[in-house]
C-alpha cells in the first residue's frame, strides 16, 4: 500500500482540518458571489461540452443494433419456473432528461474539488468509476427528482421450454431482451427507499456536500497510490458534517446517525443498475464509462 509520505499529491503534506470544508463547499456551489460571478463563465462553458459530449454519445447509439446484455443482477430466477420480477421507467423521456442533468451537476462537483484534482490521474479514474452512480443518486435526492416504475415479467426457463423454442434459441432471445426487460424490482425499491429516506430527513445542501465528498474520497478501493490521503479527506467530510450537525441542528441528537444510514443504504444500490435504469434507455450499447470519460476529460 502507498503511504501518505509515498503518494504524489500536491499538497498533501500540508493538510488542515478545514481543507475539506473549502474543498467540497466551494465545489457545491456555495463560494461567495465574487467567486461565483469569476467562475460562471469557465462553468457555463464546461456544462456546454459536457452536454453535448451526451447529445453526441445518445445520438450515436440511437442508430446501433439492439443492446447487448448486462451482466447478470443480483435476482436470479428460481428453479421451479417462477417468473422474475422487474421494472422499467414509466417515462424514460423525462427521468433519463433529469438524470442526465444531474449526471453534469454531479461530474461538475467532482471537477471543482481542488483536492480531487491533486490526485494522481490513475486514483481519480478509480474514485470516478467507483463512485459515480451513489454521487448521481445523491444528486437525484438533492433535486428531488422522482420516478414511477412499470412492472414487467421475464419468462422464465421453464416457460421458454413450453413455448417450444429450442434452448439455444431462448438464449439468444433472452441475451437480446434482456437489456430492455429492466432492472429488478428489488432495486428500484432500494433505490426508492434512499430517495425517501433523503427526503424524510430533509438534508441540507451542505450536508449533501459533505455527504458526497464521504462517497468521493473511498479508501476501500484496490490500487489507491495515495490511499492514506482519501482517507484522511474521506475521515475530515465525515468530521465536518458532524460538526456542522452539532452546531445548526443542536436539538436533534439523532440526526448524524440518521444521515449516516441514509449514507449506508448508498451501498446497496448497484452502479450496473444504475446504468441500466436510467441510462441504458438513451445510449443503447453505448459503455456509460465511455460517457463518463467523455464527459470527465474529453477521451
Amino acid at each position: 500500500m502507498t503511504t501518505l509520505e509515498g503518494c504524489r499529491c500536491r499538497g498533501a503534506s500540508s493538510r488542515n482540518n478545514s481543507s475539506i470544508l473549502y474543498s467540497i463547499l466551494k465545489s457545491d456551489n456555495l463560494a461567495t458571489a465574487e467567486e461565483q460571478q469569476q467562475q460562471q463563465h469557465h462553468q457555463s462553458q464546461q456544462q456546454q461540452q459536457q452536454q453535448q459530449t451526451l447529445h453526441n454519445l445518445f445520438h450515436r447509439s440511437s442508430s446501433t443494433a439492439a443492446p447487448a446484455p448486462l451482466q447478470e443482477l443480483r435476482q436470479q430466477a428460481c428453479s421451479c419456473g417462477s417468473t422474475r420480477r422487474r421494472g422499467i421507467l414509466s417515462s424514460p423521456q423525462v427521468t433519463c432528461k433529469d438524470a442526465s442533468a444531474v449526471l453534469v451537476k454531479t461530474l461538475r462537483f467532482v471537477k471543482n474539488v481542488p483536492c480531487f484534482r491533486e490526485l494522481p490521474e490513475d486514483d481519480q479514474l478509480t474514485l470516478i468509476r467507483s463512485g459515480w452512480a451513489p454521487l448521481l443518486v445523491l444528486g437525484l435526492a438533492q433535486d428531488r427528482v422522482d420516478f414511477e416504475t412499470t412492472e414487467t415479467v421475464e419468462p422464465s426457463m421453464l416457460q421458454r421450454i413450453l413455448t417450444g423454442l429450442p434452448d439455444r434459441q431462448s438464449e439468444v432471445l433472452a441475451g437480446q431482451t434482456r437489456g430492455t426487460a429492466g432492472v429488478s424490482v428489488v432495486d428500484i425499491e432500494a433505490i426508492k427507499a434512499f430517495l425517501k429516506k433523503c427526503w424524510s430527513v430533509d438534508i441540507s445542501t451542505k450536508e449533501y456536500a459533505y455527504l458526497k465528498g464521504a462517497v468521493l474520497f473511498n479508501p476501500d478501493l484496490e490500487g489507491l497510490r495515495c490511499l492514506h490521503h482519501i482517507q484522511s479527506l474521506r475521515r475530515e467530510a465525515h468530521q465536518a458534517l458532524n460538526e456542522h450537525v452539532r452546531l445548526i441542528h443542536r436539538e436533534d441528537t439523532t440526526r448524524f446517525a440518521k444521515l449516516l444510514i441514509a449514507l449506508s443504504m448508498l451501498g446497496t444500490i448497484s452502479p450496473p443498475v444504475v446504468a441500466q435504469l436510467f441510462f441504458k434507455p438513451i445510449i443503447g450499447t453505448v459503455s456509460i464509462e465511455e460517457v463518463l470519460m467523455e464527459m470527465f476529460y474529453g477521451k
